[in-house]
């Protein structure tokens, strides 16, 4: 029974430890590699309540946690601008427009794909809704606090508010031909994204006949036309699961038409057919390195397209929409130097600096510099190399993933199901305090 009790009080007083998990650390004698001021050798990151306070040589702090890095590669943490872990259910496939719900509503904090993705160095996603619908939810930009009892804790605060649009096939087939009802065609989705802006317009105008006094009845409040006046107000950034280079300029067409100028295309393989227009309007292009001819519109492309957009002034990414790729996003901006040639600091704000000014986070994150969060990856080897391996993940000051240390089934899928001998060992005392068994399954569940 002492046992028990024992491992219990352990899980109690454990857990919350590790979920609020934050604040100093001091990394020793690095490679850093800040991506927006050069790289610096053999120098030291001192961070302070989660943000990066000093970066010189030979700092010195007490009372702080202190990780050797000599050989060692030092980078901002990495940022997925398209994702899809930490959420459950991805569609709300609906209604054509279902600008109403936000993924944020739902975010599952135990998710063992953030861990992944913090094993490959990635402190930030942003969890997006699926392209189902012509307007899609609104998505999430989280940070990987992995183990945050609360799933409030995994909002990125402060972070601008995103939402999913999408082009082709997608919302055709589910709403033309699963529904029979528009979008069906081409056309028929580029008049989906007419009506909402049209409505949301008018919305916006009843509101503000309202406020200005000149209508006394307020109009009857709704979420879906409300966000659409949010989108024409410049208070939410667009992000657009695209493939064709006609479709793309369509809704460039339709944006300047309405004076909607944040927008950044997802997938976007024909980019590169189109890139002195994307970048004519300032739009932002988050790509694929080498994904293509999985379905009819995608079967044309290419691994140069995200070198072509960098060289026309396109913001570019390179993104996972994958829970397996996001831990090697490493790589697949490397393969932009096989592809491109694109420069050291070109290829590696790939995945740090542009996909931070895509969501809209660039003065917090991707690049090391003094005032910004503490989010830091830590590789053996350079990461755009093929031996690069993540030793350490820090967000926000904290080490969130540790190769040497963490402990192995942190890295499995938990089976409720399987009977762990650590577990059961405490079976034996049942019968003294069988009401234990409950609180404790849970407990230890949350634990790993």
């Amino acid at each position: 029974m002492k046992q028990v009790l024992y491992i219990f009080s352990f899980l109690i007083l454990s857990y919350p430890i590790i979920a609020q998990e934050s604040g100093d650390i001091l990394i020793k004698n690095g490679t850093v590699l800040t991506i927006t001021n050069g790289n610096l050798k053999f120098t030291d990151i001192l961070i302070r309540d989660g943000k990066i306070k000093s970066i010189a040589k030979d700092i010195k702090a007490e009372d702080v946690k202190v990780i050797d890095a000599s050989g060692l590669y030092v980078m901002p943490g990495i940022i997925d601008a398209h994702s899809h872990i930490a959420i459950d259910a991805v569609n709300e496939g609906t209604n054509p427009v279902t600008a109403e719900v936000n993924v944020g509503d739902a975010i599952d904090p135990y998710d063992i794909n953030i861990y992944r993705a913090l094993a490959g160095g990635v402190t930030i996603s942003h969890a997006m809704h699926g392209s189902a619908n012509a307007i899609g939810g609104q998505c999430e930009t989280i940070k990987h606090r992995w183990g945050a009892k609360d799933p409030a804790a995994m909002r990125m605060d402060g972070a601008p508010r995103t939402i999913k649009f999408a082009l082709g096939e997608n919302p055709m087939r589910v709403h033309g031909e699963g529904r029979g009802i528009v979008p069906a065609t081409r056309m028929g989705v580029e008049q989906v994204f007419r009506n909402a802006f049209a409505e949301g317009k008018a919305y916006m105008k009843e509101w503000e006949a309202y406020q200005g006094g000149v209508t006394s009845v307020p109009p009857e409040y709704n979420l879906r036309k409300q966000t659409m006046a949010d989108i024409l107000k410049g208070d939410i950034i667009i992000h657009c699961h695209s493939y064709r280079a006609d479709e793309i300029l369509m809704l460039m067409n339709v944006l300047e038409d309405y004076g909607v100028d944040k927008i950044c295309f997802q997938h976007v393989n024909e980019g590169f057919k189109v890139a002195p227009e994307l970048a004519a309007f300032g739009a932002h292009a988050s790509v694929f390195s080498d994904w293509w001819a999985y379905k009819f519109e995608v079967y044309y492309s290419t691994a140069y397209n995200a070198a072509i957009l960098t060289e026309n002034g396109v913001v570019t990414s390179i993104n996972s929409d994958s829970r397996e790729l996001i831990r090697h996003l490493y790589h697949e901006a490397a393969k932009t130097q096989r592809y491109g040639e694109l420069s050291d600091d070109q290829a590696l704000s790939l995945i740090t600096i542009n996909p931070a000014i895509q969501l809209g986070i660039e003065d917090r994150v991707g690049s090391i510099e003094e005032g910004k969060d503490g989010d830091i990856a830590i590789f053996k080897n350079h990461p755009l190399s093929i031996y690069a391996v993540p030793q350490y993940t820090i967000v926000d000051g904290a080490v969130r993933f540790n190769i040497k240390e963490d402990a192995a089934d942190m890295r499995q899928e938990v089976n409720p199901e399987e009977q762990i001998p650590a577990f059961y060992e405490y079976r034996a005392h049942e019968e003294e305090d069988s009401c234990l068994q409950g609180v404790f399954e849970q407990l230890f569940l949350h634990q790993h």
